[in-house]
């Protein structure tokens, strides 16, 4: 009965004391961290969405339906398709969940604990003789247990909890000894450990960490997406570079026999015969290329896409959007380069290396004081010859109380002064280094813009070029069969009609692609997709 009701004492005691321990803890470290740093407190997104169609859980994603045999995509399918099943964004998109679980260790830190202690044991030898003149033997049983609840606060406060009791039956009395203890220890960091910012670094540290990997998997993103534009119309400009070669070859070989047709009538000489064999072959030679060339980026299309369903490198692809000129109106060089300093991922993982460079020397520069910590013990216990008598007896005068401070510094304190100095100079590296990559980015906007202007400028050279190599081939033609001409001329002008048709449809695709380069750079390539992913929001460095 008395164990039960003394258990029951302490279950209530250790109940109501855990309840305000753990409401303390998670209201100080809720209020002082703020996971987006400028942002509202809530869970790091990872999800990857698009304004067509939204995409949750990454473990939850259902793969999209395509229906077998030739895969038919618009641009806009092969960029759903990429970020629903590409394998490397399935690895990437884990980072940012992977890094929280470090959040939750720093967290840990601050959570409470319980522990309890049971033991039991039985001595048994001489001490001197109450007479002082001979020993006398003696046996003692004894048992002592003891619970306790710890908790550790951002203020550097440590609040301990203890019950505790202990059973002492020696053969040299004849009663057994019995006593209970409540009490309570409070240890207060002065110096050393004082304080949220200091002990609440470590966390937003990891939080900070989770940003900088959505930063990353922002980044990954938007290149993957970029990659799938790009192969896209590689692809469609290899498509197209077969139908050329394609009609260019026949073309040829329509040359060839009226070539022979002239030589059999006697006007022309069998030796014209050779430039227009030679010229057969080498655009037979071409469409074997652009075969191969088709072949392998269609596999790293399907790469890319990972449609779901068996025989994937068997799937031919069919592409619904061909290479035509968007009708865009460039904005100012300036304005891409003010948009790259706010929104490209890598500045932002700069930025945010800065931010956790400052919480370092805030854990640094505590590190340089002394340790000196204030502990206050205060406790009641219970003493009688029986368990139930001790628990009673609590609520005698007994208690006890202990105060004072625990101090300590090391001679030259080397270390934290090394820790210190590591911390400046990492912070002035980051610093440097922001520096530094806002002047490449700054460089890779300004060199993508000029391949802007420049790819769409060469859209109208090439199609002047390739409209008087058409008037040269025809001239050539007419001319070979009035006999004012050569086999090898007209070869050389159907070589080069062929060579203009190309690089008319390469220079609308290089245009494409360099618009492409350019929003990447600048960051704004899945705004302008209408793609949600993490680390939009751009980082702010506080001035000093």
């Amino acid at each position: 009965m008395m164990f039960a009701r003394f258990y029951h004492r302490l279950l209530e005691f250790y109940a109501v004391c855990g309840l305000l321990l753990v409401s303390a803890s998670c209201t100080l470290v809720e209020e002082r961290i703020d996971r987006s740093a400028e942002g509202p407190n809530v869970p790091a997104d990872t999800a990857v969405q698009m304004q067509l169609e939204a995409i949750k859980e990454p473990d939850k994603i259902a793969p999209r339906t395509v229906p077998p045999g030739i895969l038919k995509i618009s641009i806009t399918e092969a960029i759903l398709l990429c970020l629903e099943n590409n394998r490397s964004l399935v690895v990437q998109r884990l980072n940012p969940s992977i890094q929280q679980t470090f959040e939750d260790q720093e967290r840990a830190v601050f959570d409470p604990a319980t522990s309890a202690d049971v033991s039991a044991g039985r001595v048994e030898g001489e001490r001197l003789a109450r007479s002082g003149s001979e020993t006398e033997d003696y046996t003692t049983d004894f048992v002592d247990g003891i619970i306790s609840l710890e908790q550790y606060f951002p203020t550097g406060t440590t609040v301990s909890l203890e019950a505790g009791t202990q059973m002492n039956d020696s053969s040299l009395y004849e009663d057994s000894f019995y006593s209970t203890r409540l009490g309570m220890t409070v240890t207060q960091a002065l110096l050393r450990g004082y304080g949220t910012d200091v002990n609440l670094a470590r966390l937003q540290q990891a939080r900070l960490d989770t940003r900088m990997s959505e930063y990353e998997l922002r980044g990954f993103t938007e290149f993957l997406v970029a990659e799938v534009e790009r192969t896209y119309w590689n692809y469609a400009l290899a498509r197209r570079q077969i139908e050329i070669v394609e009609e260019s070859l026949k073309v040829a070989r329509q040359q060839l026999n009226e070539t022979e047709e002239l030589i059999a009538v006697g006007r022309l000489a069998r030796a014209e015969l050779a430039a227009v064999q030679a010229e057969v072959a080498a655009q037979e030679q071409a469409l074997i290329e652009a075969r191969a060339n088709k072949e392998s980026i269609r596999l790293q299309l399907l790469r890319l896409l990972n449609p779901a369903g068996p025989g994937i490198w068997q799937r031919e692809v069919d592409l619904v959007h061909q290479p035509t000129l968007p009708e865009i109106k460039l904005e100012d060089v300036e304005l891409h380069v003010a948009v790259s300093m706010r929104m490209r991922p890598i500045l932002n993982a700069a930025r945010l290396e800065i931010l956790r460079g400052d919480l370092e020397l805030v854990k640094t520069q505590n590190g340089l004081l002394p340790l000196m910590d204030l502990f206050i013990t205060l406790g009641k216990s219970g003493y009688a010859n029986s368990f139930g008598e001790s628990i009673d007896n609590i609520n005698e005068d007994s208690y006890d109380a202990l105060a004072g401070v625990r101090f300590n510094y090391p001679f030259f304190n080397r270390d934290a002064k090394a820790l210190h100095r590591r911390a400046l100079q990492t912070r002035e590296q980051a610093q440097k280094a922001l520096e530094n990559l806002s002047q490449l980015v700054e460089v890779d906007v300004r060199t993508a813009y000029i391949e802007v202007n420049r790819t769409k400028q060469q859209i109208a050279a090439s199609s002047v070029t390739r409209m008087f190599d058409e008037e040269k081939l025809r001239t050539e033609t007419e001319k070979l069969r009035v006999g004012k001409s050569t086999s090898f001329l007209v070869a050389q002008a159907q070589r080069d009609l062929l060579v203009s048709r190309i690089a008319e449809v390469r220079a609308l695709a290089n245009y494409l692609k360099a618009l492409i380069d350019l929003y990447r750079h600048d960051g704004s390539l899945l705004e302008r997709r209408g793609i949600s992913a993490p680390g939009r929001e751009p980082v702010r460095l506080s001035k000093k």
